[in-house]
């Protein structure tokens, strides 16, 4: 058999994902403080030392799957968010806003997997400092589009031309947080349609003296 390259090689941006998933895999059944390099390795197939090779040390594996973790609940928001700001004749750029908010939130199994690994993320960043670039990032992300959303709507006319775009991002964002939470820790007292309906008063009172 002739030696062929693509046998042999391995794509490390891939195998970095990988790992950064099995990381994610235990946290989400054991919990965070359980993201060992022996525990993620067993997860991933592979020996401790070739995982070593991809990450220097545990802070940067830790640090590299929350940004994964961040990459794929932007990746998911992007489709929205170029649906709402980029939008077609006869879109109802009302609806589009409210589901562009709700994928923050936890509307299903996956979505509640998500929000419970972010969570435990943000409360290691209290102990473990470089997380929290991560964590301030994705912050910082989440007020600017908000911002962008409710100033595209004040161009176009669904929102009072003299709402307080920065405030009202601020509030807005708060109130996704709580709902994230509270969502995350008590499922049963706030299922999807409880979060939709409180998201949904929020937006009809931004415009009602539009």
């Amino acid at each position: 058999m002739r030696y062929h390259p693509s046998l042999w090689q391995v794509d490390p941006v891939a195998r970095r994902r990988a790992v950064a998933q099995a990381v994610l895999s235990v946290a989400a059944r054991q919990g965070l403080e359980h993201a060992s390099l022996r525990n993620v390795a067993e997860e991933a197939g592979l020996a401790v030392g070739s995982v070593r090779h991809y990450f220097a040390a545990h802070d940067e594996l830790m640090t590299f799957a929350m940004r994964e973790l961040s990459r794929y609940i932007g990746d998911r928001i992007r489709s929205h968010t170029e649906r709402l700001l980029t939008p077609s004749s006869g879109t109802d750029r009302r609806a589009a806003t409210e589901e562009l908010l709700a994928e923050f939130l936890p509307m299903d199994e996956d979505r509640r997997q998500e929000s419970a690994l972010w969570l435990a993320f943000i409360t290691a960043t209290l102990t473990r400092p470089e997380l929290r670039p991560c964590a301030m990032g994705m912050r910082a992300n989440l007020h600017n589009l908000i911002s962008r959303v409710l100033h595209e709507a004040r161009c176009a006319g669904g929102l009072p031309g003299g709402l307080d775009i920065e405030l009202e991002s601020t509030r807005l964002a708060a109130l996704l947080d709580g709902l994230t939470l509270q969502a995350t820790l008590l499922p049963n007292r706030y299922p999807p349609k409880r979060l939709r309906q409180v998201l949904r008063r929020h937006l009809d009172a931004l415009r009602a003296d539009s």
